[in-house]
């Protein structure tokens, strides 16, 4: 297997991907590509990737992009470490958060983009806006908390590193998050698959 990726190892989605394949227990190798040269644009990966995008996962002649895509996929075509809670239910939920995730929530996006958590990046306060995105932020995943302990569904799933992603975004630059999200982004950050991501050797940021 061969999994695209960004060059920065920054990518919220990319992260997903790889943790997904360690999580399963796969052997894969990774290459990545310098997205502010446009590598994903060339000629060369558009004809792997049909949208043009990482991550991009290629299993045999299979290639497919879209994390949440990719971690269905192996989850369903591969034995090991559930990605997706087993009660229906759950399952939906987890799907939800991670569509959630990659549809709203804008202004953190763009005032804590994750080179502030993978490469040290700084920001200035944020805006009223994104303070109101942090807001409906913390109230859905405080709900989605309600009652559990380290995980969304008990058991640990591949939507908790999605939920992480985005509160580390604003707890590493010190904004006001509530503790009991910080106790639980912290504890998914020490997941050793999320380790071996954050571990990565980065080239320095140009343009932050």
């Amino acid at each position: 297997m061969l999994l695209y990726v960004d060059a920065n190892f920054a990518s919220p989605y990319a992260l997903v991907a790889f943790v997904s394949l360690i999580e399963k227990g796969l052997s894969f190798e990774i290459e990545p590509l310098d997205l502010v040269a446009r590598a994903n644009q060339g000629p060369d990966f558009a004809k792997t990737s049909i949208t043009r995008r990482i991550p991009t996962l290629i299993h045999d002649e299979f290639a497919l992009s879209e994390s949440s895509a990719i971690s269905e996929y192996l989850d369903e075509a591969f034995a090991g470490t559930h990605l997706y809670p087993t009660n229906p239910r759950d399952r939906a939920r987890a799907r939800q958060v991670q569509a959630w995730v990659r549809s709203d929530l804008m202004p953190i996006r763009d005032e804590r983009p994750t080179f502030v958590v993978f490469n040290g990046a700084k920001r200035p306060a944020l805006s009223e806006g994104a303070r109101e995105a942090a807001d409906k932020l913390f109230s859905a995943a405080l709900t989605l908390l309600e009652g559990r302990t380290d995980n969304l569904f008990g058991e640990w799933s591949i939507a908790d590193v999605d939920l992480a992603m985005m509160l580390q975004r604003l707890i590493v630059l010190g904004d006001p998050v509530p503790q009991r999200l910080i106790d639980y982004a912290t504890h998914q950050w020490r997941r050793p698959s999320v380790q071996q991501w954050i571990d990565k050797k980065r080239p320095p940021l140009v343009g932050y």
